[in-house]
């Protein structure tokens, strides 16, 4: 099974598997990557229900002609957030009552 795109990989999806084939192999032709995988939606339960997904190299305005011609759609997918800086944790427990003070009896 090949490796799913990164979240924020545009992908050209088909719910016909000749259109994908199509689209993939234009791709091809104009010398992109492409690759189809059927594309599996949470709920499904029906295997003929799943669209095929088309993942390539090629920009996201040559996968948009793609679509259009192929009657598919567009997943621009979600764009993956800035990578936040490590944390600088406390290496000892913190101490709550100040030394040589006596607490309540």
């Amino acid at each position: 099974m090949p490796e799913p795109a990164d979240a924020g990989t545009p992908r050209a999806v088909f719910f016909d598997e000749d259109d994908a084939r199509a689209a993939a192999a234009r791709l091809l032709r104009e010398g992109w990557s492409a690759s189809v995988e059927r594309e599996r939606l949470a709920g499904e339960d029906d295997d003929e229900d799943h669209p095929w997904a088309v993942t390539s190299d090629a920009p996201a305005f040559v996968l948009e002609l793609v679509v259009e011609e192929h009657d598919g759609w567009l997943d621009e997918g979600e764009p993956v957030p800035p990578a936040l800086p490590p944390l600088t944790l406390p290496t000892e427990p913190r101490r709550i009552k100040r030394e040589g003070r006596a607490g309540p009896d």
